[in-house]
């Protein structure tokens, strides 16, 4: 039941997040999908991210490139789920070390994929190797902020989440202390 209800609320705040103004990118999908990945069972890792995508696209707009798009969210909550089985340390807390380098990848994996998505529809860029290099080059801003909003989301709902686990687990410690 708690993986339920934690998948709610991720979802509803990656809606949210993506409805309200913000910068371009700034978005917190990746973390949403590395997190469950990492932290909820196997099936909430590929479904949070891919519903909470089609309910704010719904409201945004659907685009010619959207596959990319889903696709790179379903392999980055795979990385997620790779995330989940290396880097529990002795005293539970996940190694910052791969939780950002995983952000990190996340974000270049998204940036590379759906560029090329991009490319290959057509649209903005011609059909040839200079276009695909064009628009690589056009999307390095968005790749900033996809950057800044990974690593930032990341660090709030991992840190928050491992805060709360911790302070919960001290909790029902003194609980069971006392009652002895």
């Amino acid at each position: 039941m708690a993986n339920f209800i934690i998948a709610v609320i991720l979802i509803l705040f990656a809606v949210f997040s993506r409805l309200i103004p913000h910068p371009m990118n700034f978005a917190p999908i990746t973390a949403i999908a590395l997190f469950s990945g990492a932290y909820l069972n196997k099936k909430y890792a590929f479904i949070i991210p891919l519903i909470a995508l089609v309910i704010s696209d719904t409201f945004i707009g659907f685009y010619s490139y959207i596959y990319w798009v889903y696709g790179t969210f379903l392999l980055i909550a795979l990385i997620g789920l790779w995330l989940k089985s290396r880097v529990e340390n002795s005293n539970g807390f996940k190694k910052a070390g791969y939780i950002f380098g995983t952000a990190f990848v996340s974000s270049v994996i998204f940036f590379l994929v759906t560029n090329f998505g991009v490319w290959t529809s057509g649209m903005f860029y011609e059909m040839n190797f200079s276009g695909l290099i064009q628009s690589y080059t056009m999307a390095i801003p968005f790749f900033r902020n996809s950057l800044a909003g990974d690593l930032f989301y990341v660090t709030a709902m991992f840190g928050i989440y491992e805060i709360v686990k911790k302070y919960t687990e001290a909790i029902t410690l003194e609980k069971s202390k006392a009652r002895k």
